[in-house]
């Protein structure tokens, strides 16, 4: 098993390609001067001792390097061995809006950029945790099945958008049991905890039916108003900037609001609501509910002994390096003799 544990830095071999055209370029521009100093077979002559490939071999030993270098700052990870490990943790469910109206940008930058930033916050605060992530608008859809993964988890939240669910609304009731499909029967001893994260706005029916199927699964939920009571509009963006803002049937413009006693409904008598607008309380909050539920041991496997590999590729490249010093551009005395190349003499 291996991983790449800083992958941002592949796009630096987008050099590669680049440094070719600038070679072929190079090597056009040469011949074309050559052409205009005088003959080539005379300009060939007055340099004997010049070779013909020593400049290509030179580019492939400069991209060889570069490649390599990129590997070392990318650091490859090998994984030896697998382990079965027992932590003691929770199976966490989040639930997040992603229905038109989280565009809306009465809290900064917008209400799903902001709902992204506390799943992410909060991720970083677990150790043993099992998560998983729900999207949903006028339906659910299942975007993580639960993991200890937490940069796999990472990376599926950012990837969360309002058109990743065709159908718009918002369903809290479907999103409450989709989470609850998350918790196998087997595992009816784990505590189990949903935090949903929304603006409240229910465009469905059923929500406080699907909390009580929840409750009697042993579900316990959190819920994390996000936006303001006074609202606002849902811009519609085109490229990053803003065009126009959704109007209605009747060409008004649409103002979404807040709704916080429909989150607070769905958590009464649970785990409790929090407004989502504040990041360190939010946390707080969650950390302390934490706290008071009761830890379950279950096993994991995982992948052990990751071993960093960047020092081969470091070492690879700084060998090249040297070698490109010691390539000069004329003719090595023994290769001219074998003549691999056809080098005329």
């Amino acid at each position: 098993m291996w991983e790449l544990d800083e992958q941002k830095y592949l796009y630096l071999l987008f050099a590669i390609p680049a440094l070719v055209l600038i070679f072929l370029y190079n090597l056009y521009w040469k011949r074309k001067k050559q052409r205009q100093f005088g003959d080539r077979e005379l300009v060939r002559k007055l340099t004997p001792e010049k070779s013909v490939f020593k400049h290509i071999l030179k580019l492939i030993v400069v991209l060889l390097a570069l490649s390599c270098l990129v590997m070392a700052l990318v650091n490859p990870k090998i994984g030896t061995k697998t382990e079965t490990v027992k932590r003691e943790g929770i199976d966490i469910v989040f639930a997040i809006d992603v229905s038109k109206s989280m565009l809306c940008e009465d809290i900064a930058p917008s209400r799903l950029e902001k709902s992204r930033q506390l799943v992410s916050q909060l991720i970083n605060q677990f150790t043993n945790d099992r998560i998983g992530i729900v999207a949903y608008a006028g339906s659910a859809f299942p975007v993580l099945p639960m993991t200890s993964d937490y940069s796999v988890a990472k990376m599926f939240l950012e990837s969360m958008n309002t058109d990743m669910v065709s159908s718009q609304g918002t369903s809290l009731d479907d999103a409450i049991r989709m989470s609850a499909s998350y918790f196998k029967d087997e595992d009816k001893k784990t505590s189990k905890l949903l935090i949903l994260i929304s603006d409240g706005e229910d465009h469905g029916e059923g929500a406080q039916e699907a909390v009580e199927e929840a409750k009697k699964a042993g579900m316990k939920i959190i819920t994390i108003g996000v936006g303001t009571e006074k609202g606002g509009p849902i811009p519609i963006k085109k490229n990053g900037i803003v065009e126009s803002y959704k109007r209605d049937s009747h060409d008004q413009m649409v103002l979404t609001k807040l709704n916080v006693p429909a989150l607070q409904a769905i958590s009464k008598n649970s785990k409790g609501y929090v407004s989502g607008n504040n990041t360190k309380e939010v946390l707080n909050y969650v950390k302390k509910a934490l706290d008071n539920i009761d830890k379950t041991q279950f096993k994991s496997v995982q992948f052990t002994d990751f071993n960093s590999q960047f020092q081969w590729f470091l070492g690879i490249a700084l060998a090249l390096v040297l070698l490109d010093v010691f390539l000069l551009d004329k003719k090595t005395s023994w290769v001219k003799k074998l003549n691999l190349f056809n080098e005329k003499g």
